[in-house]
Parts: C-alpha cells; sequence; structure tokens
C-alpha cells in the first residue's frame, strides 16, 4: 500500500532539479575552454560529418618481427601519430585508439591527404657535431649582441649516457647525471609549425626529384640569396655582415617542406633558417642514415648531427628503472650486432674520434654528446660518459613519467608497428552543414511528433510529456557542451541518431505510467489517489526497460568502433537524462496536478477514457501493456 500522498513534498524534487540545471549551464559558461561570445559558449563539440574535415581509419598489422602489436606498441604508435598530425598545424585535431588495432585520426574543418602519417616511425642515434642558433630571426636595425652561437651559449646536455653497475666499461665514466644540470627529454617530437604544410610530399631519398625540388627552390629565393647560402662553411654572424643578412632574408619564407630538400650543410649554416622551419619539415624527412641531418632540440637549438650508426631497430629494449642512488634513469639493451654498433658509437663520442664535435657541442664535462632522433626532432642528446660495451643508462635527473616516456620512445623504434589504411573520408563544410540540418530537421520532427500525439490522446497529460521533453533536451544539451570540452567527446550524425533513438525510450515511459494510472481510476479511485500507487507500480518497469537500453548501449560502446560509438554514447547518455526527469520533473509534477481542479476534470485531464464505470467485461481485461506493468 503506497503511503499518503501528503507526505511526499514535490517541490524538493524539483529544486534539486533546478540546482543540477544551473551548475550545469553556470559550466557551459565559465567551464575551462569557455571561450568567445555566449553563442560561441553554446556551441557543441560536432564531428567531421556536421563541419567537415577528414578522418581516417588506420589498422595495425604486426611489428618489426612479425607479431601481432599490444595495447602499449599501439599507444606508443599513436603518440607518435598524433605529433605527426599537429605538424600539420590544424586546431583540435583527433587522435585515439579504437579496438586493439585501429587508430582514427580526424582533422575536423580541413580536408587533408593523411597517407604519410601511418609511416612507421624512424629512431635514428647520431652524433652531435656542432650547435647553432635556431631562431631564424634576422638581426634588428640596431643588434645588441651577435647570432653567432659560442660554447657558452650552447644548451646543456638532455642528460648523459653512462654503463649500469654490471656492464663492463673501457674507461671510468661517472655514474649519475651532470652535476648542475636539470635536463629534460622533449616528450613531443614534433613542435608547433609556422606554416601549414602541403599535404603531400615525396619521403623517398630520389635523387632526381630531390634535384629537381631543390632547382626549384632556387628559383625561388634566388641565384644570389642560393650563391650566398652555398658559400657558407659555417653559421655566419649576420650582426656583423648586414648585407649578407639581407641575402639570405628569403630562406626565412620558405616553408618547411622546402627546407626539407636542402643540403643539411645548408640547413645548419644559413641563419635565417629557423626551428620553426625545422620542425614542419614532412615525418621522417631525415631518415636516410647515410647523410648527416639537421634537427632541432627545444625549439631553438639547430643541431648538425653526424650519419646515424645505430638504430631504432638495434634496441632490444628500454625501460625506466631507479638507479643506486634513486634516481629515475632509462635503461637501454640492445640486440647482438646492435650492441657492437653502439659500443663502437660511444667510443667516437668519448674519444671525439672520426667527424669531430666542436666546442658547442660538447656537454658539460667534455664529452661529445649523442642525439636520439625520432623522425624530425631530437627526443634526447645525452652525453657519453665512457666507452660502453653492456646494458646502458641514460641518466639525467628524469621523473618517473618523463623517464617512461623517454622509454617509450626508443620501444617504438625498436619496435615500430605498421599500418595499412583503411578508410580517409573526406567531408566538405557545406555536406557537413547539409548534415547538421538534415539531423537536427529529424530530431525535431521526431520531438513534434511525439508531443502531437500526447496532446492528442492524453490532453493535459501531453503538456507533461512536452514539459519534461523540454527540461531533457536542456539537460542533454548542456550535457554535450560540456563533455565536449572535458572529455572531448563529439556529436556525430550517428550520435544524433542515437538521441531521437532516446525519444522513443522517454516515449515509451510515459505510455507505462499513464497506462497504469488509468487502470488505477478504472478500479474505483479518484485521480488524486491513482497518481501515487500508478508511480509505485509503474516505477519498476519504467527503470527496467531503461536499464536494460543502458545495458545495451554500454555493451554496444564497448565492443564497437568508428561512430557507431557515438550512437551507443548519446543513446545510453540520453535515457540516463530521461531517468533523472522522470523521478525529479515527471512524478513531482503530476503529484502537484493531482490536486489541481483541471486535472480532476475528465475531458480537460485526458483521464474521461478511464472514468467511465466498470462493466464485468472491461475489468479483467485490463489495459495489456499495464498488465505487463
Amino acid at each position: 500500500m503506497a503511503p499518503p500522498q501528503g507526505q511526499m513534498r514535490p517541490g524538493r524534487q524539483l529544486a534539486v532539479l533546478g540546482g543540477i540545471l544551473v551548475v550545469l549551464y553556470l559550466l557551459v559558461f565559465f567551464s575551462g575552454g569557455a571561450s568567445g561570445g555566449w553563442k560561441d559558449r553554446l556551441e557543441p563539440r560536432l564531428g567531421l560529418d556536421l563541419v567537415g574535415g577528414t578522418r581516417l581509419t588506420l589498422e595495425a598489422t604486426n611489428t618489426l618481427d612479425g607479431r601481432a602489436p599490444t595495447a602499449t606498441n599501439l599507444e606508443q604508435a599513436r603518440q607518435i601519430i598524433e605529433s605527426r598530425v599537429n605538424a600539420y598545424g590544424v586546431a583540435e585535431a583527433e587522435v585515439v585508439t579504437e579496438g586493439d588495432r585501429n587508430i582514427v585520426i580526424s582533422l575536423p574543418g580541413e580536408n587533408r591527404d593523411l597517407s604519410e602519417v601511418g609511416s612507421a616511425a624512424e629512431l635514428r642515434f647520431r652524433k652531435v657535431l656542432k650547435i647553432a642558433d635556431g631562431s631564424g630571426a634576422l638581426p634588428s636595425p640596431a643588434p645588441t649582441e651577435s647570432a653567432a652561437p659560442t660554447p657558452t651559449g650552447s644548451p646543456s646536455p638532455s642528460g648523459s649516457v653512462s654503463p649500469t653497475p654490471n656492464a663492463e666499461a673501457t674507461s671510468s665514466p661517472s655514474a649519475g647525471g651532470q652535476g648542475g644540470s636539470a635536463p629534460t627529454p622533449t616528450p613531443t617530437p614534433s613542435a608547433t609549425p609556422s606554416a601549414t604544410p602541403s599535404p603531400t610530399a615525396s619521403e623517398e631519398p630520389v635523387p632526381q626529384s630531390i634535384e629537381e625540388q631543390r632547382q626549384a627552390v632556387e628559383q625561388k629565393v634566388g641565384a644570389e640569396a642560393w650563391a650566398a647560402a652555398s658559400a657558407l662553411q659555417a653559421p655566419a654572424d649576420l650582426t656583423a655582415d648586414p648585407s649578407l643578412a639581407e641575402k639570405l632574408k628569403p630562406f626565412a619564407e620558405l616553408s618547411g617542406r622546402e627546407v626539407a630538400v636542402l643540403p643539411a650543410q645548408m640547413q645548419f649554416n644559413v641563419p635565417t633558417i629557423g626551428c620553426l622551419q625545422l620542425d614542419d619539415r614532412p615525418p621522417a624527412s631525415i631518415s636516410n642514415a647515410d647523410q648527416p641531418a639537421v634537427a632541432c632540440e627545444g625549439g631553438y637549438a639547430k643541431n648538425l648531427l653526424d650519419v646515424a650508426k645505430v638504430l631504432g631497430t638495434d634496441v632490444a629494449s628500454a625501460s625506466a628503472v631507479r638507479d643506486q642512488t634513486a634516481q629515475w634513469v632509462v635503461s637501454l639493451n640492445f640486440s647482438g650486432s646492435g650492441q657492437e654498433k653502439w659500443t663502437n658509437l660511444t667510443r667516437e663520442a668519448f674519444h671525439n674520434e672520426g667527424q669531430a664535435c666542436d666546442a658547442t657541442a660538447l656537454g658539460d664535462e667534455g664529452k661529445c654528446r649523442v642525439a636520439v632522433v625520432l623522425d624530425n626532432a631530437i627526443i634526447s642528446s645525452p652525453q657519453i660518459q665512457g666507452v660502453l660495451t653492456g646494458n646502458s643508462q641514460i641518466t639525467g635527473n628524469f621523473s618517473n613519467a618523463e623517464a617512461s616516456e623517454l622509454a617509450g620512445y626508443l620501444n617504438y623504434g625498436a619496435l615500430p608497428v605498421t599500418f595499412q589504411a583503411q578508410e580517409q573520408q573526406n567531408v566538405t563544410a557545406t555536406l557537413g552543414a547539409s548534415h547538421l540540418r538534415a539531423g537536427l530537421l529529424a530530431a525535431g520532427i521526431g520531438m513534434l511528433l511525439v508531443i502531437i500525439y500526447s496532446f492528442f490522446y492524453y490532453r493535459l497529460l501531453g503538456s507533461v510529456i512536452f514539459l519534461s521533453l523540454i527540461m531533457s533536451a536542456l539537460l542533454l544539451f548542456g550535457a554535450l557542451v560540456v563533455l565536449g570540452r572535458q572529455i572531448g567527446f563529439t556529436l556525430t550524425l550517428a550520435g544524433i541518431a542515437g538521441i531521437i533513438v532516446s525519444l522513443g525510450v522517454a516515449a515509451d515511459s510515459f505510455v507505462i505510467y499513464f497506462e497504469r494510472l488509468k487502470d488505477e481510476i478504472r478500479d474505483g479511485r479518484s485521480p488524486r489517489s491513482a497518481v501515487p500507487r500508478a508511480w509505485i507500480r509503474a516505477r519498476r518497469t519504467i527503470i527496467s526497460a531503461n536499464a536494460i537500453t543502458i545495458m545495451s548501449a554500454v555493451v554496444l560502446y564497448i565492443v564497437s568502433v568508428g561512430t557507431v560509438k557515438g550512437f551507443a554514447f548519446a543513446l545510453g547518455l540520453a535515457t540516463v537524462l530521461d531517468l533523472l526527469v522522470v523521478f525529479l520533473f515527471r512524478h513531482p509534477i503530476m503529484t502537484m496536478l493531482a490536486r489541481s481542479k483541471a486535472f480532476l476534470s475528465p475531458r480537460v485531464s485526458g483521464l474521461g477514457r478511464a472514468l467511465p464505470a466498470r462493466s464485468s467485461e472491461q475489468s479483467p481485461s485490463r489495459n495489456p501493456r499495464a498488465k505487463e506493468a
């Protein structure tokens, strides 16, 4: 038996719902990421099919040793691919893993060729030969200091490499990091570019095509600038020769792809070529291991690098561990042939043999450094502290996260994952806007049909349905805006379809409740006493039906990929919010209406069909939907 309705205070539930709405829309207008005018703050994050852009799905096939990629391999690959996508200069790019093999790349707003980003990352170990200023800035009219690099102006080394305690060494290097320096790895192997690159470029070192591209660059900068750049044997002091600065000025206007075809010595020696351009080069444009290369560290220091004598595939494993002093270090293990290459490279760097590194490239203990280069960026450049014939350690006052990230890059270079492009979808902004209008129109028509039917069949009770749908829409819209900022949820056409389907779930809960209410009235109860009894009996059925929908959405979200995930998420979210509205709005408002005179009028309330006296035939044949409830 239900408790007397007088014990319920519907105002409390309505106040709770009002508080939730206030908090939600405070987050909409004032939470992180809210910027621009009020219209901009009320815009949810829309998917490519609604605003246009490019989506590419990559499937991981295997690692270099033929094994299936692990979750760790896939996450490391995602990080590398994300850095490559960011090099396109596109805001709000999204790179996510789906399932155990897929990586989905989304670039909203623009159509681009993303075929390059799925190529395997190139990891190289190169000795640092020289360091120069990488600002690429022209001298000011009244220069106060020289732009030429000096030994004291070189950056501090990113840690040092030493043998592990159980490794043999032909010298007696010190263990641990460099005193007085605070090196950190550069975790993101790509800096923010200064210009948006064109969508295609050749990464294969084909002499004919490279030569043709160099001729095109020579024509662009002019014969005088090209001759001046070719004559440089070292980075020039532009403040001492203003005429040279004027000659080399055209090189500052080159894009990263144009700079990539220049000889390494020219990239390094021309002061007007800066790190922004070098970091803007296509991924793996310096992957040729047999050629010198130029790469930047920290976004401001150009490094002239020797040929790569150790490759990422020579690394057997890398891990972040604590050394004997409880400091985080990166432990390196090399393969059989890789260990021999590594020993020869460390001997050359420790004794400064072969292609010598000059004073600008020496570490603070006077030893050469070896740069760990991933694609085009230096992720670490430790100083070599000895000839390493066994396991090695990269030290440098790393935190746990920094050491783990550096180890991940090293492992990824040792175990690159190959990808196969599954699908690339280009959606124009015009088509996206058309999709958005169609989706909103479909949602509006669905809601309108539900409202028309509810007013036609339930009369005054139709207003409860109308107000409930309005409350659900407000909650859902605010949730979409906040979730888009906080967790990156993107609303797509599939998501709109999920919301439309949720309208049917909401309408079904109304039917269950109202038909149960009619059954109570047919049993001879007044509308005021029938409302709480109908609620008690219908509540369990409503919860069960919505719970099944939510569980279905969760399962679909877990096992699906692509836009189906958006459908499942939107369906589950809308169903959860419908349950919230059922308990905090629909039932309290029905309790309040049951006390009004209008509700007691059969013609106004919509309960007129249930009020006539029962006949012997009506009593046992109750509404089948209510009976099931």
